[in-house]
């Protein structure tokens, strides 16, 4: 292995670099000075960040590494590292190791005494909380959603009662579905915050309450990279309603698509109440 000292200014084998998430200025000095001392540079796009590396006049080789081959392009990565090379880790923008594969990387330079660093920048989830006006004291990561399934449906209730502010990322074309949905369960006059194309020339906060925004998105078009931020919670006690209230909460529900189990579990949990005697609720 070559010592560590070829290098002083770079004691680290394992770097996980940040990278702009939309203003090519926001890169650090320390970031440039690292990639450009890597022996390869590994990243989840290799012609994306391609691109960002041709803006900064670096060639380097670039390795592939992604969710779907982490495991067979981290062994490369790792016989590289044990070679006492240079590996630099980009994502498509931001800080890796959030909501892609760079975590694993993490664990195998761990697992291989392996010297490692991260070199800090921006990170879209925390830029966007700031960004938001929502409260920043006390939040909660919460990435992307699973797309659909019994998964999604338990993170939706989880969010639904969780206090902190929550940070989400979402695609443009599923964001209609995710308001939906988060107007089903939580609070539909929950405040809610979507920033868009962060850095960029349209960089955009559109903000109102979960119906609201619901209305809004479905009367435009929404591009570019979205993070969502929804207020937390509300410690407030319902009163239960009567018979023929729950009744027709229940009728919403199934209205809007939900199964009667869905629904039932939905109201049950609400108001703290059995399950038992909601499926015994009869339509006059």
């Amino acid at each position: 292995m070559k010592s560590q000292s070829d290098k002083p200014n770079t004691p680290a084998l394992l770097a996980l670099v940040a990278t702009p998430i939309g203003n090519l200025e926001d890169i650090s000095f320390r970031a440039v000075r690292i990639l450009q001392e890597s022996d390869f540079i590994a990243a989840e796009d290799t012609r994306h960040s391609g691109m960002l590396l041709k803006h900064l006049e670096i060639k380097k080789p670039m390795i592939s590494y992604r969710e779907h081959n982490q495991n067979s392009a981290g062994e490369r990565i790792l016989s590289l590292l044990k070679e006492g090379k240079r590996v630099s880790l980009v994502s498509d923008a931001g800080l890796p190791g959030i909501s892609d594969p760079g975590i694993h990387l993490v664990r195998l330079a761990m697992d291989n005494n392996i010297p490692y660093t991260v070199i800090p920048g921006a990170s879209a989830g925390i830029t966007a909380l700031v960004y938001s006006g929502l409260p920043t004291e006390r939040f909660v990561f919460e990435g992307f959603l699973p797309v659909k399934g019994s998964l999604r449906k338990e993170r939706l209730q989880e969010i639904a009662d969780e206090m902190r502010t929550v940070i989400l990322f979402e695609a443009p074309h599923r964001i209609q579905k995710t308001l939906a949905d988060l107007s089903v369960y939580c609070d539909p006059t929950r405040r809610i915050v979507i920033v868009r194309e962060l850095t960029k020339i349209f960089e955009e906060a559109i903000q109102g309450s979960l119906e609201e925004l619901r209305d809004q998105i479905e009367k435009r078009e929404i591009k570019g990279e979205l993070v969502l931020l929804l207020e937390g919670a509300k410690e407030v006690l319902e009163t239960i309603p009567d018979q023929e209230g729950l009744r027709l909460q229940l009728d919403q529900l199934l209205t809007q698509g939900k199964s009667k189990k869905e629904a039932v579990e939905l109201i049950a949990k609400r108001y703290g109440i059995r399950r038992q005697e909601l499926y015994l609720l009869e339509k006059p």
